[in-house]
């Protein structure tokens, strides 16, 4: 057992479990949970039904197990955004995280299957299966099925803002707005595109949770019910053999994950992410981590929104993660002696094949000769501040611009659909960080409406915010210090000229020194109001420069 238990307290539990018809043999299995994420509110978690979780249990069963059933939250950052419940999204990753650690020491579990499909709920089971450091499994729930309208054109869920921005302005009819509604989202699973579920699932597998291939399957198909099998067998394997998380994670596990980011143009949210969850077992990954495997790494596939139609689904077909690991450990780019549940990076890397050169790339051949992210310094985001520039035009590499200045993605967003923001401005949404809005919500609203309106990247974003995975242009995001701490975001006013160089990784507003230093002296700063959950967050929560996260500290 991996659990110590006395005589007394052992009877205790077992005569609750008998309680609900399990027998005194069965009550002397190691119990094993299902921490499931399934909820009807949400199409990423939808997959883990009562079917799937049927079939884990009997693998458990067979192999000696008992497995039960403990549901956590499951949130969708789509179904809140552009409302004031988006600032709970970031913030549900450490409640998650919370609930994980609460139901596996409380049940004293001796393993772990952790369920979870999109952008928060990933990294915060792993936070917390990190913390009880118990035998732990991951099974994440596929992507769906890439949207059509009629005639064929590929949608996505952040389709339907870009629509509703071209209706709202006149390019389409409120008829053609509502049928990519009805289209966007035609099954359940992961959003199809690189957005932060996506590249949250392929964390979890390069990390060495999830079974081969688990990252890059489309949800509910028969391949998809093979791999949940093959978890429950394995977690049954991990504990047999007593293999814990701390016993497969390295430095160059974490590392992998960050490789493989810039590889792929994965989510800027990663920067929140990764950081967070290295800490919890004390490995350091920095947003300049990031930054120097950027510089070395090259995009070697994107799909939306890096690339105009390539969904997960060619993604997949290419031979998905298990072949940018391929293409990666063949040049000696990746850590490929890092080991997981289900084996090292190397077995990885030689079980797979690249399908299609044209959707992944070789190293020799790359879409971009540097990775997908870049992190900025200057006297804007003294700490940091994050751009994913590819999914920026190239000839939008370097932007300056007059400032349009406002204190919510509400007000930035209403302006620009009256075409108070034009061609060249460089538009600022501060008090939206983690401890500002609190919460730190999305700003992909505002521009979806940019790229609705065929803005495209002749506007630029600068925000203490964050961003959707699937957000194209010019956004840059993740500021630090953020303007309710008083970063230097605070202080820029309308009109001050603002200078981008994503090649040199800057990003400065024209103000001297001593004019900051008397604006600093007369700034009071936005305070928005928050209670219960949201304001623990804001008094708790590290700055984005360090994870966004109220388990940063150790003591």
């Amino acid at each position: 057992m991996i659990r110590e238990w006395n005589e007394e307290s052992l009877d205790h539990r077992n005569t609750l479990l008998y309680a609900m018809g399990i027998s005194e043999e069965d009550a002397g299995r190691p119990v094993i949970g299902l921490i499931n994420a399934w909820n009807e509110m949400n199409p990423g978690h939808f997959p883990f039904d009562r079917e799937l979780i049927a079939e884990m249990k009997k693998e458990i069963y067979d192999a000696g197990g008992l497995a039960l059933e403990l549901p956590v939250s499951g949130v969708c950052d789509g179904i809140c955004s552009n409302t004031p419940g988006d600032r709970y999204t970031l913030p549900a990753r450490d409640l998650v995280s919370s609930e994980v650690e609460t139901v596996a020491e409380l049940n004293m579990l001796e393993g772990m299957v952790i369920m979870a499909t999109c952008d928060k709920v990933v990294p915060g089971m792993l936070m917390g299966a990190l913390r009880v450091n118990i035998p732990t499994v991951m099974f994440t729930g596929g992507y769906m099925a890439a949207g059509r309208l009629p005639g064929g054109k590929m949608l996505t869920l952040t389709h339907t803002k870009q629509a509703y921005a071209a209706y709202k302005e006149g390019s389409i009819t409120r008829e053609e707005y509502k049928e990519v509604v009805r289209n966007a989202c035609p099954t359940p699973g992961a959003c199809p595109f690189m957005g932060t579920a996506n590249t949250m699932c392929a964390m979890a597998e390069i990390l060495g949770f999830t079974p081969h291939g688990n990252a890059s399957c489309r949800s509910q198909t028969e391949k998809w019910h093979d791999l949940a099998r093959q978890a429950a067998r394995q977690v049954m394997e991990a504990w047999r053999k007593k293999i814990c998380p701390s016993d497969i994670l390295s430095q160059g596990s974490f590392e992998n994950v960050v490789r493989y980011m810039m590889a792929t143009g994965g989510s800027t949210n990663s920067v929140l992410h990764i950081p967070a969850l290295a800490r919890q077992m004390d490995f350091e990954i920095t947003p300049e981590t990031f930054d120097e495997i950027s510089r070395r790494i090259p995009v070697l596939s994107t799909i939306y929104p890096n690339h105009p139609t390539y969904t997960m689904e060619e993604f997949e077909a290419a031979g998905g993660l298990g072949a940018v690991v391929k293409e990666l450990a063949a040049a000696g780019l990746f850590d490929t002696a890092a080991k997981g549940m289900f084996g090292t990076i190397e077995e990885k890397a030689a079980i797979s094949e690249n399908n299609n050169k044209e959707v992944i790339h070789p190293v020799k051949a790359p879409i971009h000769a540097q990775g997908g992210l870049a992190v900025l310094h200057g006297n804007i985001g003294t700490d940091s501040a994050i751009v994913k520039f590819s999914a920026v035009s190239e000839d939008a590499w370097k932007f300056s611009g007059p400032a349009k200045c406002y204190d919510s993605q509400d007000d930035a967003w209403q302006a620009i659909l009256r075409d108070e923001i034009t061609a060249g401005d460089v538009v600022i949404i501060r008090y939206e960080g983690p401890k500002g809005s609190p919460g730190m919500p999305h700003m992909e609203t505002f521009m979806a409406a940019v790229l609705g309106k065929g803005l495209g990247s002749r506007i630029a974003l600068v925000s203490d915010g964050r961003f959707s995975g699937a957000t194209g242009g010019l956004a840059i995001g993740h500021v630090s210090p953020e303007a309710s701490e008083g970063g230097n975001l605070a202080l820029i006013r309308d009109k001050d000229m603002v200078y981008i160089d994503i090649e040199a990784r800057t990003l400065n507003v024209d103000v001297s020194e001593e004019e900051l230093h008397r604006r600093k002296a007369e700034w009071k700063p936005v305070r928005k109001p928050a209670s219960g959950w949201l304001h623990l967050y804001r008094k708790c929560a590290t700055s984005a420069h360090r994870g966004a996260t109220v388990y940063w500290d150790k003591d």
